[in-house]
């Protein structure tokens, strides 16, 4: 079974795909033309398909005897970016894919081709979900709750390409890869008064400024110094008039962490920091904190499945290291229930110009498309034969 040449005979369709989906974008919730699309390839594969209750639809294919249940998930939505790009293919509308969701879809259809087409020769069945709305950071996680898209799954796959890395490379690498995406609200009240007369209120933006300058002391003295944190006050809002004492004021933000522990230390640390502050002021601090995706943390046996997966198809050469990223992903939520490894394929290329996903520039070399469905096969058939 040549599973890097199969996916090269692929890569057209591959690469059809894709620029049909990057031409196309569509938001958030509203994947319609998208999941059409996909519930078009899967049937005329011969692949059982079901719709989920918004967008996105899953599809499921039994290989040639009973076994274990993989699934192997794509996002689908796009940004609400305005293409800057000299693509031939370029978005038609005001929504853009810049963070590469077209090709996860492609790569992940073209892997369905080729696996319904080599579905006797792994045991076990395979669980595709194409998942809408991961760019809400929630999209996993309704899709669980609504339509229990994880019933009987054994383990998951997920695939994100980069385009800060060199494209045809795998970064795949065991413990935690991505940041918890946590928010915050805070809200501090004091007593309005005219601005000349301040002793007579309490001043809400006083208490607020010492507030934003003393949640920075938890990352430098509350934390391990060898565990990365971030604490960001993104929004701050408060006064109507420049002779007013402001009698609230209101602060959003967020907070990135790799384990669980740290986030439990954080949301402690941040209600003490703001509830002391403001009392020190007069004022009376408010938190509101949520907790949203998890730190990704792969899971050790897995990775090291997709790591011989990668090495049996391009070697050793085709893997490469990458730090950490304190951005999220919504794909945690699977991961809480089941075990799962996210891997990262280069699609930056020099020559074509390289920039970060979400850039309005963003480009990929797609001739790393049928490495991507490569590994999508091949760690399939290591997993569930193993």
């Amino acid at each position: 079974m040549d599973i890097k040449n199969l996916a090269k005979q692929s890569e057209k369709y591959t690469i059809d795909i894709r620029r049909d989906i990057h031409q196309n974008p569509e938001p958030s919730w509203k994947e319609f033309r998208t999941t059409e699309l996909i519930e078009r390839e899967l049937k005329s594969f011969g692949i059982e398909t079901k719709r989920l209750k918004r967008t996105g639809i899953i599809g499921i294919l039994k290989g040639a005897k009973k076994g274990k249940t993989l699934a192997l998930r794509a996002d689908i939505d796009a940004l609400s970016i305005k293409e800057n790009t000299e693509l031939p293919f370029k978005s038609n509308n005001e929504y853009m894919h810049a963070c590469g969701h077209d090709c996860h879809t492609a790569m992940l259809l073209s892997a369905a081709k080729i696996l319904s087409e080599i579905k006797d020769q792994f045991s076990g069945t395979v669980k595709f979900i194409f998942q809408p709305a991961e760019e809400t950071c929630v999209g996993a996680k309704v899709i669980m709750e609504e339509d229990n898209v994880l019933e009987g799954v054994d383990a998951i796959f997920g695939m994100h390409i980069w385009g800060n890395l060199e494209y045809g490379k795998f970064n795949i690498e065991p413990g935690a890869r991505m940041a918890s995406a946590d928010t915050f609200k805070i809200r501090i009240r004091g007593t309005a008064s005219h601005g000349s007369t301040p002793h007579l209120g309490v001043d809400s933006i006083v208490a607020a400024s010492a507030v934003v300058m003393n949640l920075q002391s938890i990352v430098s003295r509350n934390i391990n110094p060898i565990e990365p944190v971030v604490i960001t006050v993104g929004t701050i809002k408060g006064g109507d008039r420049f002779n007013i004492i402001a009698n609230e004021v209101v602060m959003e933000g967020t907070t990135r962490a790799f384990s669980q522990e740290v986030r439990k230390v954080l949301e402690k640390k941040m209600r003490e920091v703001v509830e002391n502050t403001a009392q020190t002021y007069g004022a009376k601090g408010i938190l509101e904190y949520e907790y949203c995706p998890a730190p990704l943390i792969n899971d050790s046996k897995l990775t090291n499945t997709a790591l011989k997966s990668a090495k049996k198809l391009y070697g050793e050469g085709s893997l490469i290291p990458m730090d950490k990223l304190t951005i999220s992903e919504d794909f945690t939520y699977y991961m809480d229930k089941v075990p799962g490894v996210f891997v990262f394929l280069g699609g930056g290329n020099k020559k074509l110009g390289m920039y970060a996903n979400h850039n309005d520039k963003f480009i990929i070399d797609e001739s790393a498309l049928s490495r991507g469905t490569a590994l999508y096969v091949q760690f399939t058939a290591d997993f569930l034969n193993s």
